[in-house]
């Protein structure tokens, strides 16, 4: 078994166990009320893109959601959430290293507590036991938005059900077979489309979009076609599911939770990996962490 799909198979434990540390750390997470942005990279930043959906249409604050690389550093924000499994991307550490000096009070989640970031951060929440041996992120990344959401409210005993249900129940075996990939999303699970759409390329090389639901009628639904799939990870917008299949692709609806729905795109994956005879553990041009020397800082 691969790393990846151990990792992807203890998903449910993993969220069950942040759903009961969430009340111990709710002095470090964002109060009620406070102007937070939450900053990753890569599979981080949809995570916050979700969980800052989620934060907001709890009622629970003002919310943004930024790629580290990309954070606005003018504006003003009562406290910034950083979300790093390896604690060594070098796009966060330089952020919380120039907010150090601004007086904003910044909280990392992490999976590895032995990494710089632990010095740059006030508040630490280590996620020690999501951590992953795996390039591509499963577990450590829904485990921390399971946190999140927990932390707002909106996390039930059913969700870590439904996660169970999506690693036992079959895929349909002619997904594997599709040459493109589309996944949609509404809310909070836009955030959850985009994270889909990076494990389709990065564990399978497959070409891989992502939407929100009610954006694909405008112009992205021109490239369905046979051979192609569109999944919706939550309720799709009325009708959309006859335009799609009346291009000849195929629809995928969304029934369980978005959060378990994203682990039966994560065994899509692996399922279009083993097809093309890859090993999900060594993806492409991928590192566990990015991390750049002076010179690509300097580039960049």
């Amino acid at each position: 078994m691969s790393h990846v799909a151990y990792e992807l198979s203890t998903q449910p434990d993993c969220w069950e166990r942040a759903a009961e540390l969430a009340p111990a750390h709710r002095a470090v997470l964002p109060r009620p009320g406070e102007r937070t942005a939450i900053v990753g990279c890569g599979t981080s930043y949809y995570m916050a893109q979700a969980a800052a959906a989620l934060r907001e249409d709890a009622g629970q604050g003002e919310t943004d959601a930024f790629a580290a690389s990309e954070f606005p550093r003018h504006r003003r924000y009562d406290r910034v959430l950083a979300l790093t499994r390896s604690g060594t991307t070098t796009e966060v550490l330089d952020l919380l290293a120039a907010l150090r000096d601004t007086g904003i009070p910044t909280t990392a989640v992490i999976g590895d507590p032995a990494t710089p970031v632990t010095g740059l951060a006030d508040e630490l929440v280590v996620l020690d036991f999501a951590d992953e041996q795996s390039v591509v992120q499963t577990r450590f990344a829904t485990t921390a938005l399971t946190l999140l959401r927990a932390h707002v409210g909106r996390h039930t005993p059913a969700v870590a059900a439904d996660g169970r249900a999506a690693l036992a129940e079959p895929l349909p075996e002619h997904l594997a077979g599709c040459r493109q990939f589309t996944f949609l999303g509404r809310g909070w699970s836009i955030g959850l489309a985009h994270e889909a759409a990076l494990k389709m390329r990065e564990a399978a090389l497959s070409w891989a979009e992502s939407y929100p639901a009610m954006e694909y009628r405008h112009g992205p639904i021109s490239v369905s076609a046979p051979g192609t799939l569109t999944w919706s990870l939550d309720e799709a917008p009325e009708g959309l599911a006859e335009q799609v299949t009346g291009t000849g692709a195929r629809w995928m609806a969304g029934r369980l939770d978005p959060l378990a729905e994203l682990v039966r795109v994560h065994r899509l994956a692996l399922a279009v990996a083993a097809r093309r005879e890859l090993d999900p553990d060594r993806p492409r041009h991928l590192t566990r962490s990015v991390i750049l020397t002076a010179g690509e800082e300097a580039v960049r």
